[in-house]
């Protein structure tokens, strides 16, 4: 009876390995006809769902192979008809998406050694030919799912297959040559995708990528920035590699585009005063302001430094230099607004209540000051929220105690 359970055991494991390994042949038969399609797909599905296909490396090159071969097809009809719905470009970027995922599942189960303990792959050169046949396609898929809003996984994968093949090591000697300028715009839009689709630390991922390349876009670095500021407000055990992170890049977009985009230096700069390493800080703002004595961003860094430090004094004298400086920016005279409008406050509560000379002084040294750098922050920038808050807190205090 167990010999006769046993055997009725094997013939239905042989039953269902024949029966898949038709599906598998009849989607393979399918490939390419586009009104057959969803008919191969599910053929397919059901081999790789099944244990005994599951693991062969032929059930995955054939999904694959429906992919591409759709792709194609769907291709050349485009060229006669645009409108044929073979050559629909959301359709088409899903089949290479689809394709490159199924060739990436086949390559594991190709390599894996026979009876012998030889590794003979069977599929192997097909699939590398295909994706270099199609490397710069997945550009055009990842913006195509990009516009349609399909930003993560969708526009994401695309940009990042596309960037990622030509140092693939399975691509051997027909990795396709690829700039690195290029690459570098493949990563960056994949990393826009992934933070438009809220995958703020694989878009952080991505943008390093395409500095690393080289990229002379400086959006690059400010965008990688702000995912890991992004990262480091949202999870708290992400502050100190977001630190760290920050430094790196603030330093290596200064070194790339020196102060022509303060953004980094204001960044490299916040980061040692984040580690109350104002030494450094102020090393590094003095040194270049020897060297760029009409630079008021640079003034303006060395009153914010002072002011974490704790040194009011120097902090509002380095701003005084600052506001000096007849073209000095936005950002740098509203900072010395706010620093000039709370040292007169400071200074104000330190006088006695009938001391009216004090008052005068503190009202044309501070207040005063303080009002006519806004009012050329305005000028500037007459929308800036922040701004209107410090004006208004300057006018009550000027109404109020005055």
């Amino acid at each position: 009876m167990k010999k006769i359970f046993a055997m009725a055991l094997c013939l239905t494991a042989v039953g269902s390995m024949s029966a898949q390994k038709i599906n598998v042949d009849n989607a393979k038969k399918l490939s390419g006809k586009f009104d057959k399609i969803e008919e191969a797909r599910n053929l397919i599905k059901q081999a790789m769902e099944d244990p005994t296909t599951s693991q062969d490396a032929n059930t995955y090159f054939i999904a694959g192979k429906i992919e591409f071969d759709n792709y194609d097809k769907g291709l050349t009809n485009g060229m006669i008809k645009p409108d044929d719905p073979s050559a629909d470009p959301m359709a088409m970027a899903q089949e290479l998406l689809n394709g490159y995922k199924y060739f990436m599942m086949a390559l594991p189960y190709d390599s894996v050694p026979n009876e012998k303990g030889e590794i003979k792959p069977k599929f192997a050169k097909n699939i590398v030919n295909i994706l270099a046949g199609h490397a710069t396609d997945y550009f055009t898929a990842g913006s195509s799912m990009y516009n349609a809003g399909k930003y993560y996984p969708e526009a994401y994968e695309g940009f990042n297959i596309y960037a990622e093949l030509p140092e693939a090591a399975f691509m051997g000697s027909k990795a396709p040559k690829i700039l690195p300028a290029d690459r570098a715009q493949a990563y960056f839009n994949a990393g826009i995708s992934a933070y438009s689709g809220n995958q703020v630390k694989k878009a952080a991922e991505a943008f390093k990528k395409a500095r690393l390349l080289g990229s002379d876009d400086s959006k690059a670095y400010m965008y990688e920035i702000a995912c890991w500021q992004n990262l480091a407000q949202n999870d708290t055990t992400m502050q100190e590699p977001a630190q760290a992170a920050i430094m790196e890049i603030a330093e290596a977009g200064y070194n790339k585009f020196g102060l022509a985009e303060p953004i980094f230096l204001n960044n490299l700069v916040n980061t040692y005063v984040q580690e109350e390493n104002y030494a450094a800080a102020l090393d590094k703002v003095n040194a270049l302001i020897a060297e760029n004595p009409e630079n008021s961003n640079l003034y303006g860094l060395e009153g914010f430094i002072q002011d974490r430090k704790g040194d009011d004094e120097a902090s509002l004298a380095a701003y005084q230099k600052a506001v000096a400086i007849a073209d000095c920016d936005f950002e740098t005279l509203k900072n010395a607004a706010k620093k000039f409008y709370t040292m007169g406050t400071h200074k104000l509560n330190e006088l006695e209540p009938n001391d009216t000379t004090g008052k005068l002084a503190v009202k044309t040294g501070y207040f005063d000051t303080a009002n006519d750098i806004c009012q050329r922050a305005k000028a500037l920038n007459a929308d800036d929220p922040d701004l209107a808050n410090v004006l208004d807190s300057i006018e009550y205090a000027l109404q109020t105690y005055f």
